[in-house]
């Protein structure tokens, strides 16, 4: 993997309000490498959507910025594609039509008509939609719409896939299959991949990292958990694998202990304690302190 492919460096953003600047974000700090795909994770209102959209260009921070293999971003482009929770097809437009509206976008005087038709092709196969390429998005279901998204984004041959709850708004199974897909489709492709969600056990499948983020407002990075886990993962073979437990033990015991009390975590981060996330609470020790609380 190529270092710091993308380079979030000293990001802070605040919003105006009637009374006083909102301070979302405070001193974001990450490197990406090229190929990596990274899960962020935390509490509604912890700014990961910010720094989602930062990344993509939509949001200017306030202070620190973005740069993206050298080169600075300061607006939406092309090498930075967007998956968001719903799939934002064009209901007039075939499953066909959607993708090849991105393809002609990115790839006008760059690919012949045939070029682009094997172009589009490839991606809707890439997420099992070949079958589909003639059908209107009321015509199948929000499944198929998604891996739709996916594939228009995919086409655009990003240098980064930002990925906003992709999965949030789809059944267990849906999600699963899906989750299982995008694993397939990062192994044949490469693509640097920021994801947000709340899925703990998602974050710890899909990711090579997890970025864990304090409670808002001035929300920061907490910690930083490597997944060490091999791939190809199987989601049943992790089932019962004891790593697979133990980094979700981790990420639980950052969301549900530590970001009880934000304050003591911010006063780490300050001190510089925020670094790759070490061993953590056991499953049983934690599972009986989150018990006896609700018992109180």
């Amino acid at each position: 993997m190529q270092e710091n492919y993308l380079d979030i460096s000293g990001v802070g953003i605040e919003f105006p309000t009637d009374e006083a600047p909102f301070r979302a974000l405070q001193d974001i700090n990450l490197k990406i490498s090229r190929g990596e795909f990274i899960s962020l994770i935390g509490h509604s209102g912890c700014g990961k959507s910010t720094l989602l959209n930062i990344v993509a260009g939509l949001e200017n921070a306030t202070e620190g910025g973005v740069i993206l293999e050298g080169k600075e971003v300061d607006e939406p482009g092309p090498d930075r594609a967007v998956v968001f929770q719903h799939h934002a097809l064009m209901p007039w437009l075939t499953v066909y039509e959607n993708v090849e509206l991105a393809v002609r976008q990115v790839f006008k005087g760059k690919k012949n008509r045939a070029e682009m038709r094997e172009w589009i092709e490839h991606n809707l196969r890439l997420v099992h939609m070949e079958h589909a390429v003639g059908k209107l998005p009321a015509e199948i279901s929000g499944g198929m719409k998604q891996r739709v998204g996916i594939a228009r984004c995919l086409a655009m041959q990003p240098k980064v896939l930002l990925m906003d709850e992709p999965f949030g708004a789809l059944d267990a199974l849906t999600r699963a299959h899906l989750q299982d897909s995008l694993m397939d489709i990062q192994a044949e492709v490469g693509n640097t991949v920021i994801m947000i969600t709340h899925d703990v056990d998602e974050a710890v499948l899909l990711s090579d990292r997890i970025v864990m983020m304090t409670n808002g407002p001035a929300a920061t990075i907490g910690e930083v958990l490597k997944i060490e886990l091999e791939r190809p993962r199987d989601r049943l073979a992790l089932a019962e694998d004891a790593g697979f437990n133990h980094h979700r033990q981790q990420v639980l015991n950052f969301l549900y202990a530590k970001q009880k009390n934000p304050e003591t975590l911010k006063q780490e981060a300050a001190l510089g304690v925020a670094q790759e996330s070490p061993a953590l609470a056991t499953p049983r020790a934690t599972e009986n302190k989150l018990s006896s609380e609700q018992a109180a």
